[in-house]
């Protein structure tokens, strides 16, 4: 048994999604059957039609932050720092206590700041070196965010940055959860944070990956798979040694009991040995959390609209391998596919359905999608404390993480 040293919690959670800034608007979306997807046909481009995405244009960055220093942050900058300021507080974390505690940021992303990075290029490109941006340069690297943030709040531990595909975010959570349970670590915000752009939505586009011209939302579990909404937005979860939340008398909202990751080398090119992957890092993930497969109460899935929904959920059901279906959930109905943020965001979903004790559903679901799982179109009751959360990435990655909610959450007002 691992001493309190070593158990990772929950204390605190940071949320700039543009679904909701609070975990409580977030579940009702979801509990409600609302998409964040917006038409924007101001970006049409190259035959992509004018696609449905969800920017959060309601974030006042300025109310947020201050006026001091955002020049120097971009979009994804400033997601990063808004999430971070408000995890910092939901966890009880004031500037003086930052001051004398060295609390670490472990961020992923999927793109990290794509839109500053293809503006340097295209000024270098076009008019020449002398014309790019020096601010825009010093943005382009993948861990910009992570370290405008830790600047910012005077995070003075472990700074790291994640770039995984779309389990960019979980794969920060379970690294964060490492550095804690090997003692190199006592406090850290991990999450993820990904700016929504012209270029990341042509991107997707070109895959065709984005919903189309007639849908207007994403269907996780859908079939056929018609598509995703692409989001913006950033989570961070405080992340923190039980001794320490204990110490300082923290709210623990759950624990993190373990993790696990696989990789397809056919890089996602067939379903079957994707979901192999995917049942390899559920394994994985409950050996690690030393839980069974009867222990998992639900399971957030990473299900998007896309046609990884088929892979994850026939992997989630070969990895557990249990009689009877699994209560399930799919997070991105509500909020978009939102990258590098989705992995804190899922788990944030299974906390707040266990501790609400009730189950929200996915709209238009095919209720023959995923056998293995019980998932329904409207809100169900939910009973136990154990949640698997899932992400599967484009080129073959799949990670898994265990969670337990803490008895004391029940009643806790979330803030975040």
């Amino acid at each position: 048994m691992r001493s309190d040293a070593r158990r990772v919690v929950v204390t605190g959670a940071g949320i700039a999604c543009a679904a909701g800034d609070r975990m409580g608007e977030l579940w009702a979306a979801a509990r409600d059957g609302r998409s964040p997807g917006v038409r924007r046909p101001e970006l049409a481009l190259d035959g992509m039609p004018g696609p449905l995405a969800a920017f959060h244009d309601r974030l006042d960055v300025r109310a947020e932050l201050g006026r001091e220093g955002l020049r120097a942050l971009d979009r994804t900058g400033r997601l990063a720092a808004v999430a971070a300021r408000r995890a910092l507080a939901d966890a009880g974390w004031p500037a003086a206590a930052l001051a004398g505690t060295e609390v670490g940021l472990v961020l992923g992303t999927m793109f990290g700041s794509l839109r500053t990075i293809c503006e340097f290029d295209r000024r270098g490109v076009s008019a020449g070196p002398s014309y790019a941006k020096p601010l825009d340069f010093v943005n382009s690297v993948i861990n910009a965010a992570a370290g405008q943030t830790a600047i910012r709040f005077d995070l003075r531990g472990v700074n790291a940055t994640v770039s995984g595909d779309l389990t960019s975010g979980l794969q920060a959570l379970a690294y964060a959860a490492d550095l804690v349970r090997g003692g190199r670590a006592t406090a850290l915000l991990a999450g993820g944070a990904d700016e929504l752009c012209a270029e990341s939505l042509y991107g997707f586009h070109r895959l065709g990956l984005l919903c189309g011209a007639g849908s207007e939302r994403a269907v996780p579990l859908g079939r056929p798979a018609e598509g995703m909404v692409l989001a913006e937005g950033a989570a961070l979860l405080m992340l923190e040694s039980l001794a320490s939340a204990r110490a300082r008398g923290a709210t623990i909202l759950a624990e993190i009991l373990g993790h696990g990751s696989a990789y397809d080398p056919g890089r996602g090119a067939g379903a079957h040995h994707l979901a192999a992957a995917v049942a390899g890092a559920v394994r994985s993930a409950l050996q690690d959390a030393d839980r069974p497969a009867g222990a998992i109460d639900c399971v957030s899935l990473a299900a998007n609209g896309t046609h990884l929904d088929a892979a994850e959920t026939a992997g989630v059901g070969r990895g557990l391998s249990r009689p009877g279906p699994v209560p399930a959930l799919a997070a991105k109905a509500a909020t978009g596919e939102t990258l590098g943020a989705a992995g804190a965001l899922q788990t944030l979903f299974a906390i707040e359905s266990l501790r609400n004790r009730r189950l929200p559903g996915i709209p238009g679901l095919d209720p023959g999608a995923a056998p293995a799982l019980a998932a329904g179109g409207g809100t169900s009751t939910l009973e136990g404390s154990t949640a698997l959360v899932t992400a599967v990435g484009l080129q073959g990655k799949a990670a898994a993480l265990v969670a337990e909610v803490a008895p004391q959450t029940t009643d806790h007002d979330r803030r975040a």
